[in-house]
């Protein structure tokens, strides 16, 4: 399988890691071999309420029996999406209170990227360096870190970019802003968390201009910084969100939240201002609002403090200089690439699913399921310890 893996399926680097999956079940992943492997990764913070969730997976094979796609996003009334954001709605301030529901983060930033723009009519858009909010050409326009976006230029113009946790920065945000965009916490750039109230003077300096601020939920969403979303951590309500990753638990979505007054701009002049085929795809939805009731009535937000204690208190070695991030996004920072690359390589090798941040070469992602156990997190940080002192022994 893996040799027609490499063949025919378009890989997004040299050397993909290739482990042949037969099938996954909690906390856990097994190998075409029946081997077992305790997964940290949750398929990059998407699978948010473990793999094989009954609850989500129940919900999908009733929607099936009932009916998959009819019409495209926005023409008929179907309950799977109708009660998701019904109940998202009833969980977010007051503003936010319009759901719009597509297939990936990514379009979900070309949403929001796009309603600021019809909100305010100006056209400049302001992001931070090392910013990642997905990979298609207007969002690219948004990611902070050229060497990934170069080659595809042009982009969207008028934009500019300022560094996260510079309040002098802020002053680039004028009457001529459109929008800007930020992490509630810096993903890529290496689980970077805000700092003096800094997305509350974002906040206030979007006030002062008339600016749509956007904030960008994707990894940090769905319970796994201690709140269901990141951005209520840091005494800063926006005005757009953009979802993602663990909202499906594990089914591909995203959707852009606002308020009603803004998001019904995208409804005329001109009419269909986006829109999307399979947005709000009603199995899709039926998963979503699965994983969303599983996240509010399992009380895994406040867990996820809990068990990000836990993670502080083990992983303590002489190769780990920091762990950055908030409840289960968290990144054991090494002193080199080199390092991070070993630990993450000897763990999977002994049975651990470790991986990387985009632009953080140093950092050693954990983003497990909101739902592991804490004999699951002793079992991976007593791989994580093993592998740093054979680490630490070659180096000696």
């Amino acid at each position: 399988m893996k040799k027609d893996f490499l063949k025919y399926q378009a890989q997004t680097s040299p050397y993909p890691l290739g482990m042949e999956v037969s099938h996954a079940e909690g906390s856990y992943i097994y190998d075409t071999n029946n081997k077992k492997y305790l997964d940290f990764v949750a398929g990059v913070s998407a699978v948010a309420v473990g793999h094989k969730n009954e609850r989500v997976n129940n919900a999908i094979k009733d929607q099936l029996d009932q009916y998959s796609h009819v019409m495209v996003y926005g023409e008929y009334a179907q309950h799977p999406a109708v009660a998701y954001c019904k109940l998202l709605v009833q969980n977010l301030p007051e503003n936010l209170n319009k759901v719009y529901l597509v297939n990936s983060g990514t379009e979900a930033t070309e949403g929001a990227l796009k309603l600021a723009r019809r909100i305010t009519g100006r056209s400049q858009l302001i992001s931070c360096h090392n910013a990642y909010h997905g990979n298609t050409m207007g969002s690219m326009s948004v990611m902070g870190f050229e060497e990934r976006k170069q080659i595809f230029r042009p982009l969207i113009p008028d934009v500019d970019f300022i560094t996260f946790n510079n309040e002098e920065d802020l002053q680039k945000i004028t009457t001529k802003t459109a929008g800007i965009i930020l992490e509630s916490i810096q993903g890529g750039a290496g689980f970077i968390q805000p700092q003096n109230d800094f997305l509350r003077k974002v906040r206030e300096r979007c006030n002062a201009t008339g600016t749509i601020m956007i904030i960008d939920e994707i990894q940090p969403g769905f319970g796994r910084t201690g709140k269901l979303f990141g951005f209520e951590n840091y005494n800063a309500i926006p005005d757009v969100i953009i979802i993602g990753k663990g909202m499906g638990g594990g089914m591909p979505v995203g959707a852009f939240v606002a308020d009603e007054k803004h998001m019904d701009l995208l409804a005329d002049n001109p009419k269909l201002g986006h829109i999307t085929t399979f947005g709000g795809h009603p199995v899709i939805a039926a998963a979503c609002l699965a994983t969303l009731q599983e996240i509010l009535e399992k009380e895994l937000m406040p867990k996820a403090i809990a068990k990000e204690k836990l993670f502080r208190t083990l992983l303590v070695h002489p190769l780990i200089q920091e762990i950055r991030g908030k409840g289960l996004m968290l990144a054991a920072m090494t002193s080199s690439a080199e390092i991070t690359n070993k630990v993450i390589f000897k763990c999977q090798d002994k049975g651990l699913i470790l991986f990387w941040l985009l632009f953080e070469g140093c950092a050693i992602r954990i983003t497990p399921p909101l739902t592991i156990s804490e004999d699951e997190i002793k079992e991976g940080c007593a791989v994580i310890l093993e592998a740093m002192d054979e680490i630490l022994n070659e180096i000696h």
